[in-house]
């Protein structure tokens, strides 16, 4: 078994071990490690990875999935060799199966929150919006989530949001730190200080007491965006939704940087964020290059530990 073969044994062995699927890498990356060792080559190089991904000229589609996958394993590779090229993206371009995510920064985030004191008028409405904006950073709850919360569906004394039937029928609890359940205290006391009178069972309300409306909040959202410049040069613009990959990241990020059993808490984050199976927070491993790069370092040092005979 040559170099390359073992590194890519290892990756596949990591990209499974994250609950990613691996047919596709799994069927293309052998041939294109035989191409590798063939020309003498110890790591990937762009120009060797697209003459290989060129090679294949039967399917129009081939060539740009050969790319991709050479793309994920040379990302790994640069972990291990420093003279790695990672292969750019739009060299064979073709339809983007997933959209990349926006990871808002901490400081994006208060950013976005303080905009809604310049850019909105209403006391109330702009209130709504900071505190909207700001739950949605903090619990990685999905818009429609938020949106859907009644006043009963805070426990105020445990600090608890129930979600009542979210994505695929499932309720959850969703806990919160002290200080997140005090920005919606401070909220609701606004809110039933301005509109006294409830029209609507709704925690967070519009300017006529009713629950929000989504298509007015993207609105609203869009604007905000618009007005502080985030996200301006990104290859995908900044979503309401990408609140909610943003805190599964840092998450994770944090478990990483702590040293904590990653693979033993992702079903708790699992559980948390409402992912019918953990697999689907897996993916975020990858979503964020830094967290798949920290994944592969923890996976090294275990596979060097068991090769040495536990010997750190």
């Amino acid at each position: 078994m040559s170099a390359l073969e073992q590194h890519l044994a290892d990756y596949l062995t990591l990209r499974g071990s994250l609950g990613h699927e691996l047919a596709e890498a799994a069927w293309l990356l052998p041939g294109f490690v035989a191409y590798l060792d063939a020309h003498g080559a110890h790591t990937v190089t762009v120009k060797a990875a697209l003459a290989w991904a060129q090679q294949a000229r039967t399917e129009t589609t081939i060539g740009p999935r050969r790319l991709t996958a050479a793309r994920g394993f040379a990302r790994y590779l640069s972990g291990i060799h420093a003279d790695t090229e990672v292969p750019p993206l739009g060299l064979m371009p073709h339809r983007q199966r997933w959209r990349r995510p926006f990871i808002y920064s901490l400081a994006e985030i208060e950013a976005v929150m303080d905009q809604t004191g310049s850019s909105i008028a209403s006391p109330l409405r702009a209130a709504t919006y900071r505190t909207l904006i700001g739950l949605l950073a903090v619990s990685g709850l999905r818009i429609g989530e938020a949106i859907k919360l009644d006043r009963t569906d805070v426990d105020w004394a445990q600090g608890v949001l129930l979600i009542r039937e979210a994505k695929f029928g499932k309720s959850r609890m969703v806990p919160l730190q002290d200080s997140s359940m005090q920005a919606l205290v401070d909220y609701a006391r606004l809110r039933d200080d301005l509109q006294p009178r409830a029209k609507a069972p709704s925690f967070f309300v519009s300017m006529t007491g009713q629950r929000l409306c989504y298509a007015v909040v993207q609105s609203v959202f869009r604007q905000l965006i618009d007005n502080t410049g985030i996200g301006k040069d990104a290859p995908s613009p900044p979503r309401l939704h990408d609140f909610r990959h943003s805190f599964a990241v840092r998450t994770l990020l944090g478990w990483y940087r702590a040293d904590e059993d990653v693979q033993a808490k992702i079903p708790a984050l699992s559980t948390y964020l409402g992912h019918r199976e953990p697999a689907s927070t897996y993916w975020y491993l990858s979503a964020a290059p830094e967290l798949l790069a920290l994944a592969a370092e923890r996976q090294h040092t275990a596979w060097s530990t068991a090769r040495s005979g536990g010997r750190p």
